[in-house]
């Protein structure tokens, strides 16, 4: 491993201490109290906004409610509900899923009060086109005095919004179940022409900016969750006499640490495994990180707190049902005892135990869909950040500078890809939760007012 590898493997590791746990943990916590519990009183209505009983074409923005949180599922939901997952299993064993629900719970929160700001506090970029997300809220809401904080999260976010931990993974598999079993040696090579295909792919949609890949992400997501769903249920259910004891094992292991393999934090191993399931969690779900509310401030709607409702709901789907599918899978068939901490691996011995020969296929055929998905939206997040520091002109030279990382990914290692994007993700989290935290008021003002109305077109049965 080189020393840059090492590096940044080691700022990862500092930066994802004590203090970060404390800001998106602490932070979601606050968020959940002071807003009333929102997340969980007013789910039946975020899922009405979602199936478009509230839509108007008029309404300014880019996509409907729909669109905006496929294409922040389409982020969320990928690697780091398979791959994440065997990582965190491998290290901190059942009870680092237990860990990652809280850090979802919370998040639901946190997605609620920042999707709010992305388009409460829209601002415009040099074409005078409508923007949101963080670093927009951050100026509109707090004022020009806190550029140097939007600047800050843009120069995290072209970092953390690369493809590299799915272009890496996405290769890794195709060599495991495809090109390896028919004799093609994994070597460098090879794995750079897997890269240019996976470039090619990716190259054909997020060219055609975030109209092309809400589209595209809208059919995608359904599809690849409904797909990923039924097999691992198919999993479940040939394994069903271990489930009991391993959803046990999860909350009991959640404060033992029994199985925890990897550096003591906070003074000891439990506060190892907390820190190692809210980063995980934080990768997969992204809640407080400043990624989804760049999708969800494309949102086409006159009502920031209909695009919260409908923000909250990501982490629920991706964290509290497909984290714990993979997790599940993973541990009935007993593959997490081998010690395997290379991510996707894992996830295809699991497969293959319980369902023979197809179980890879049907794992790979998810894995290519979350993956690709992932890449449309990291590009238009990315390229929101270099449009805010340069202009659109600059969106376009990142969006070629973004398809060349994936050739350099897939021929990088995991620890060192994993661990730049999670960097990233910790440096972007301080701007998004500090200025969420700072304008959460404002946010609690206009939901109190939002229902308040609501409440009376019901009464007067016009909603």
């Amino acid at each position: 491993m080189s020393g840059i590898e090492q590096a940044i493997i080691a700022f990862a590791d500092w930066i994802w201490d004590i203090p970060l746990l404390v800001l998106l943990l602490g932070g979601g916590l606050f968020f959940l109290i002071y807003s009333g519990f929102v997340p969980f009183r007013y789910i039946g209505h975020a899922v009405n906004v979602l199936r478009g009983k509230y839509d108007n074409p008029d309404d300014p923005g880019q996509i409907n409610h729909f669109q905006a949180l496929s294409t922040a599922l389409a982020a969320t939901v990928g690697m780091g509900n398979i791959s994440g997952v065997a990582i965190a299993i491998a290290i901190g064993g059942p009870g680092a899923i237990f860990w990652m629900w809280v850090t979802a719970v919370v998040g639901m929160a946190t997605k609620f009060f920042t999707a709010t700001l992305a388009v409460m506090y829209r601002g415009k970029d040099r074409n005078g086109e409508v923007q949101g997300g963080p670093m927009y809220f951050i100026v509109e809401g707090l004022g020009k005095k806190w550029l140097p904080l939007a600047v800050f999260f843009s120069l995290a976010g072209l970092f953390g919004s690369l493809p590299i931990f799915q272009a890496n993974q996405l290769t890794a598999i195709l060599h495991d179940v495809v090109l390896t079993p028919a004799g093609v040696h994994s070597g460098f090579m090879s794995h750079l022409i897997t890269g240019i295909v996976i470039t090619g792919l990716v190259g054909m949609v997020i060219f055609g900016g975030i109209k092309r890949i809400g589209k595209v992400a809208s059919r995608l997501v359904p599809f690849m969750v409904v797909l990923y769903f039924l097999a691992v249920m198919a999993i479940l259910i040939i394994h069903y006499q271990r489930v009991p004891a391993y959803l046990a094992m999860i909350f009991v292991n959640a404060f033992n640490a029994e199985n925890y393999h990897g550096s003591a934090m906070m003074g000891g191993a439990l506060g190892g495994l907390i820190i190692l399931g809210a980063r995980r969690a934080a990768f997969s779900n992204e809640a407080g990180i400043g990624t989804a509310p760049m999708a969800h401030g494309a949102a086409k709607t006159t009502e920031p707190v209909r695009e919260g409702l409908v923000a909250m709901l990501g982490p629920a789907i991706d964290t509290l049902i497909v984290c714990t599918l993979t997790a599940l899978a993973i541990l009935v068939t007993d593959v997490w005892k081998t010690g395997d901490e290379n991510g996707i691996s894992l996830t295809v011995r699991a497969f293959n135990e319980a369902i023979p020969f197809a179980g890879k296929y049907i794992l790979m055929l998810a894995v290519l869909v979350f993956s690709l998905s992932t890449m449309f939206s990291y590009s238009y997040y990315g390229g929101k950040c270099s449009n805010f520091l340069a202009g659109p002109v600059a969106r376009d030279g990142y969006t070629v500078f973004y398809v060349i990382t994936i050739l350099i990914a897939s021929v990088a290692s995991l620890t060192a890809v994993e661990s730049l994007v999670s960097g990233s993700f910790a440096l972007m989290s301080i701007p998004t939760m500090t200025s969420a935290l700072l304008l959460a008021p404002k946010v609690k003002k206009a939901a109190k007012d939002y229902f308040s109305r609501m409440k009376e077109k019901r009464e007067q049965g016009t909603e």
